[in-house]
């Protein structure tokens, strides 16, 4: 549904206006049901050492709020479109952002798959069935992002700048975070 083609067949279903609601609504609803029909797998390791129970769950703790202070409250209202509703509803136009790279976007290209990616992995007791979840999300992410990318290129120009500049997912090798060789630059880029 994030997709270009799938927003063009739905908003002739529904209104433009209402587009990202559906979908946040919808995709909430898909995650509802993979909770609610979950099946627990038996096998489990954990990590007994102290320092390494609170590495995980500080990095645990990390994630959520990545996903928290960094992302929803700055975004949550506008990426669920809830203004573009409201101001329908009161007959204005609503205005899009432009292309902007606050705070953690400074670092990373995608700061909220950094934060679901360290909630994901960060766990002191990993289950099977949290394996399992954590490897097909992290799948999700990293395929999603290709595409998200080719979607950014084509409606913000300055976009390509950016990504050639800011790494997607792990900061090192960003030009914020010292001087490294070219080589170094890239393959980071790529990850």
């Amino acid at each position: 549904m994030a997709r270009q083609w799938f927003k063009t067949a739905w908003t002739r279903i529904v209104p433009a206006v209402v587009e990202r609601s559906t979908y946040v609504l919808l995709s909430s609803v898909a995650l509802i049901l993979l909770f609610w029909k979950w099946q627990p797998m038996e096998r489990n390791w954990s990590i007994e050492n102290d320092y390494g129970r609170l590495a995980l769950e500080a990095s645990y703790a990390f994630g959520w709020i990545t996903v928290f202070v960094f992302h929803l409250p700055h975004q949550s209202f506008r990426s669920v479109r809830i203004a573009a509703v409201w101001l329908n509803l009161l007959g204005r136009p609503y205005q899009a952002l432009g292309f902007r790279t606050p705070g953690p976007y400074r670092f990373v290209r995608h700061p909220l798959y950094v934060g679901w990616l360290l909630v994901f992995w960060s766990a002191p007791v990993m289950t099977a069935a949290h394996l399992v979840f954590a490897l097909a999300t992290t799948g999700y992410i990293l395929v999603a992002i290709q595409f998200e990318e080719r979607d950014l290129v084509r409606f913000h120009r300055e976009y390509a700048e950016y990504r050639r500049r800011v790494p997607m997912i792990i900061p090192a090798g960003s030009s914020k975070w010292g001087e490294n060789s070219e080589q170094r630059r890239t393959a980071a880029q790529q990850l």
